[in-house]
């Protein structure tokens, strides 16, 4: 699966231009198909650097911070499958993925 498409580079703001946003837009939503990681897009560099929120079973309460393109498309998790993007995803409010 190809975890980042032209569409969805065209809806991602480029880092620090939301950060004065206090409840900025998630573009895409990434996650691991056999655990519980998930990672929330919210800025994207063009390049390989994304800055989001990310939620685990190691940390439910979830946080913000910095996460590449690369070491998702590197990933391998369990039974050898690498990380997905949500296909249905639809752009929300960080408030919104944070309660959910």
């Amino acid at each position: 699966m190809k975890l980042l498409t032209k569409k969805i580079i065209k809806k991602l703001p480029t880092l620090y231009s939301q950060e004065n946003n206090s409840d900025p837009q998630v573009v895409v939503k990434f996650f691991d198909p056999t655990g519980s990681f998930t990672w929330y897009a919210i800025e994207y560099d063009g390049d390989d650097s994304f800055f989001g929120f990310v939620t685990s079973h190691l940390c439910p309460e979830g946080e913000l911070g910095y996460f590449s393109l690369s070491e998702l498309q590197t990933a391998k998790v369990g039974f050898g499958l690498g990380i997905e993007r949500d296909m249905y995803w639809e752009a929300r409010k960080l408030s919104e993925c944070k309660g959910s």
